[in-house]
């Protein structure tokens, strides 16, 4: 791989994403694991081949010692960036937003990790929360319904190309797993709430009467994803996500 003429367009603590000719060039940090650049690269094949038009893995390779993917280049601007500029239109964005996640859980890949899988991992490698609290938040991940829609398990606006013609294309497909739809919906409705609680709110007023689920079946999930996203260790969040991380019963 030629990166002689590539332009950084991301950096964050364990990658910097590169533009370079037609493609995208993700490039990990050192120390982020081999698997995970693997990982992501074979759920981005196993989402494509379950039937979503999105930007197809055209390699896994090495650039300076460091495990790169190359992944195909969509032009456009991100949904978060026509947010951004264009507020006024903030329904009709959420709208196409939702529209374009209820198409994405549409979808079947049964070769997908198990979303309840990870979950559960995650929630037992956090030593921040006491035993209790752990066996709390299990107790009520294993009571919720098993089922293997496609997850995105970071979708946000950032994720979200929109070409000149208008078409949305989800990309960042590292956290994909098969599992329940509404997990994933409670981990969107998090992620807005990190910046913006009323975007959040109405992100999940839309998705619930989109995709005809309780809001009240959507915030059981949030302790849980919660505690999902906590394990990412990101020190700005812990104690927003703390404030989630309650396994009593929302009313």
């Amino acid at each position: 791989m030629n990166m002689e003429n590539a332009v950084l367009i991301v950096e964050r603590p364990h990658k910097k994403v590169y533009k370079c000719e037609k493609n995208i060039v993700k490039v990990f940090h050192p120390e982020h694991p081999k698997a995970d650049v693997f990982n992501e690269a074979l759920n981005t094949a196993r989402v494509e081949a379950a039937g979503l038009d999105i930007p197809k893995v055209k390699e896994v390779t090495e650039i300076d010692g460091r495990w790169s993917l190359v992944i195909e280049y969509k032009d456009g601007k991100t949904l978060e960036e026509m947010m951004a500029v264009d507020a006024d239109n903030m329904e009709k964005y959420m709208e196409d937003f939702v529209d374009l996640q209820l198409q994405m859980h549409g979808k079947k890949s049964p070769l997908l990790n198990k979303l309840h899988d990870k979950l559960a991992r995650q929630i037992n490698g956090l030593k921040e929360l006491d035993a209790t609290t752990r066996y709390d938040l299990l107790t009520r991940l294993d009571s919720m319904p098993k089922h293997d829609k496609v997850c995105h398990g970071d979708f946000n606006p950032s994720n979200v190309i929109v070409g000149k013609n208008g078409k949305m294309t989800i990309v960042d497909w590292a956290h994909a797993t098969q599992g329940n739809a509404s997990a994933d919906a409670a981990m969107t409705y998090l992620l807005y709430a990190l910046k913006n609680e009323e975007t959040a709110d109405l992100y999940l007023k839309i998705f619930c009467r989109k995709s005809d689920t309780a809001r009240q079946y959507v915030q059981q999930w949030l302790p849980i994803v919660a505690a999902a996203q906590l394990a990412k260790d990101n020190e700005l969040e812990k104690e927003f996500l703390m404030k989630w991380i309650d396994v009593m019963d929302y009313q």
